[in-house]
């Protein structure tokens, strides 16, 4: 099934006037609670529910956590399925999953986690995927004589073409990031239409990466573009890094690394700009920051605020984490999602 290969923005279905909007807040809460309304998000900081990636920035106290938050209306219903819970109200869907990996290896674990994933969006309204954030401990580690990013590549791409959705053209948005430690942990954003996928003319699709970085592609677009309520679109990019055609550039620069993310970045803001006729500015999105080494903290981030505005809000909210990226080499990787409104048309 590949129901956004050839589709264009415009021909596509949009939420009905009665549907709850999508919207997105991040929280700094003391401990695990939830706030009402929230159908889920990320955790990061002091939770029980948190990804092993110590919190950079902004700081935090011991008891402080961050939630990225994803919120509408109407009444939402808690469920499990399998090793999946999700909260949905019927017009859009977050779940997570946590899985020990341990026994019986990335591959099954990955895989057993999309198979439940699908599952759940196969019984729901909420079919199709928007964004999914994948993090795995020891993502560069070999074991098994392969490295765990190239068995969870497998394991994902398998459960894509188990339940018959395309792990290439139209695949959602995402980034897989490595840990310090913990079960893999997937955390998903469906919805009941279609997103669109947006692709960056700088890189070559990750799904037709040649077979030199592992026997299955990775499994995402590089952003998705969905109309979200209310006459507000969002775009989703994925976690975007140093890579240009699919070749890792500036290696053991961190500075030049990061100038090319951020690159890429705009690169693909001007794609979606491009397909929705209306602009999406660096300054308006919100982003997580992955740095590899902590040491980088300062380089990275000057470079980050200088490109997005050093005083506004996307410099000021920005979370950056202490993860390793896909790639070994890859020093520092970007990701960020934003939302525009029916009346922002660009001048282009």
């Amino acid at each position: 099934m590949n129901p956004l290969a050839t589709t264009d923005l415009a021909s596509q279905a949009s939420p009905s006037p009665d549907t709850p909007p999508l919207r997105f807040q991040r929280l700094r809460l003391a401990g695990d609670s939830t706030p009402p309304a929230v159908l889920g998000g990320r955790w990061v900081g002091a939770s029980a529910h948190a990804i092993a990636a110590p919190v950079l920035a902004p700081a935090l106290d011991a008891r402080g956590a961050l939630l990225d938050a994803w919120s509408t209306g109407g009444t939402l219903q808690a469920q499990q399925h399998g090793c999946v819970q999700y909260v949905t109200n019927g017009h859009w869907l977050h779940g997570w999953a946590a899985v020990d990996d341990r026994n019986g290896g990335v591959h099954a674990a990955t895989q057993r986690v999309y198979a439940d994933l699908f599952a759940v969006l196969a019984a729901t309204p909420c079919t199709h995927l928007l964004r999914v954030w994948n993090y795995l401990a020891d993502i560069n580690l070999e074991t098994d004589g392969s490295e765990r990013y190239r068995q969870f590549n497998a394991g994902r791409q398998q459960a894509f073409l188990d339940a018959q959705r395309s792990a290439f053209e139209g695949s959602p948005a995402a980034c897989a990031l490595g840990t310090h430690n913990g079960p893999l942990r997937v955390y998903f954003l469906a919805g009941r239409t279609p997103p669109v996928a947006i692709e960056n003319p700088r890189q070559v699709s990750a799904y037709r990466y040649p077979d030199t970085y592992g026997p299955r592609a990775p499994t995402f677009s590089r952003a998705a573009l969905a109309d979200v309520g209310e006459g507000h679109q969002a775009l989703f990019i994925s976690g975007t890094a140093s890579i240009v055609g699919h070749q890792s550039m500036h290696l053991g620069d961190v500075r030049r690394q990061t100038e090319e993310s951020l690159t890429n970045l705009a690169a693909v803001r001007d794609a979606a700009t491009a397909r929705a006729g209306r602009p999406f500015a660096a300054s308006d999105m919100a982003y997580t920051v992955y740095v590899r080494h902590a040491v980088d903290l300062p380089v990275v981030r000057e470079i980050f605020e200088r490109a997005v505005g050093p005083t506004g809000p996307a410099a000021r909210d920005a979370i950056y984490l202490n993860a390793d990226i896909c790639r070994a080499e890859l020093l520092v990787e970007i990701e960020a999602h934003g939302f525009v409104a029916a009346g922002a048309r660009s001048a282009a």
